[in-house]
């Protein structure tokens, strides 16, 4: 715009603003797209079924159509987490585990921007959110490794939220920790250890 000025080149001028009024329409529908995955997520959490979530899911997939990494950053990062949280939504009502491997990667995503040295609190939100997602995946799987990370997650979020006396996440994230941490102590005491296969 600073070259294609009105006085210069006015038909340039004038396309460069179709262009970026294209842009900006688009940037607001996938806006509106992901402010509807939100209400639509939020009932389908308080609802049996799984229709809602699904609608919610597909509401922020559209989004990320034209909220992308390259384009805004931040706006993708919040829909990534958003997306993340819908397919923990739907992995815990499905008896496989690939929703919540989605949501783990999706919250990975969200986190390459949510940066704790930028947004710290959105950082600790989306971190308590990657470690539920990795508990829950530890719940289906054997072995120690996701309730690990988990825990490492859970209290990275925790020093934050305490910092920012932000008591209400700080509280939901110090239960979900315990959880985790309960769940390793089980999973650790009844690892197998050396035995004989017999004598020969």
């Amino acid at each position: 715009m600073k070259e294609r000025t009105r006085d210069r080149v006015p038909l340039d001028w004038a396309a460069t603003q179709n262009n970026l009024g294209t842009a900006l329409e688009s940037l607001y529908w996938a806006m509106t797209q992901n402010n509807l995955g939100t209400p639509l997520e939020s009932l389908g959490e308080r609802e049996a079924g799984t229709a809602r979530l699904e609608e919610a899911l597909s509401a922020f997939r559209e989004a990320l159509k034209e909220r992308t990494h390259e384009r805004v950053p931040f706006d993708w990062a919040t829909t990534e987490n958003n997306l993340g949280t819908a397919l923990e939504s739907l992995g815990e009502r499905e008896a496989g585990t690939a929703r919540l491997e989605e949501a783990v990667f999706a919250f990975r995503e969200a986190l390459k921007e949510r940066t704790r040295e930028r947004v710290r609190l959105y950082w600790a939100m989306t971190q308590n959110n990657l470690a539920y997602a990795l508990q829950s995946l530890a719940a289906r799987e054997a072995g120690t490794a996701r309730l690990e990370q988990a825990v490492v997650a859970y209290k990275a979020a925790i020093e934050v939220f305490e910092a920012a006396h932000a008591n209400h996440y700080l509280e939901v994230t110090k239960m979900n920790l315990q959880h985790a941490e309960t769940l390793l102590h089980e999973r650790m005491q009844t690892k197998p250890g050396p035995h004989h296969v017999g004598t020969f």
